[in-house]
């Protein structure tokens, strides 16, 4: 595995954090709720969504990322239940390991 983050991987983050720039992490499934309201009152909320993201993303043998899609949603379901104070229909609870600061 390289020493370095891949180019993949790399982009997988600044994807990441675009998409949790502009609004649209998680498309569709935080469509309608303005989580940047929440997010402005307490922005160790945006950290933990990138712990999620950071924790649930698994990288191959080469160190490209092969589940970026699926951090996503993860990181997208616990906005949801920070926002809602619901779990999104269909979506297990966020795992204590997949919230974890390091």
């Amino acid at each position: 595995m390289p020493s370095h983050l891949t180019p993949g991987t790399s982009g997988a983050f600044r994807r990441f954090a675009g998409w949790l720039a502009r609004g649209s992490v998680g498309h569709p499934m935080l469509d309608g709720i303005d989580y940047w309201a929440e997010l402005r009152e307490s922005p160790s909320q945006a950290e933990i969504c990138f712990a999620i993201f950071a924790n649930v993303l698994e990288l191959d043998e080469r160190g490209e990322p092969v589940n970026e899609k699926y951090a996503e949603r993860r990181a997208a379901t616990w906005l949801y239940r920070y926002c809602t104070g619901e779990l999104p229909p269909g979506e297990p609870d966020i795992e204590p390991w997949e919230c974890e600061l390091h």
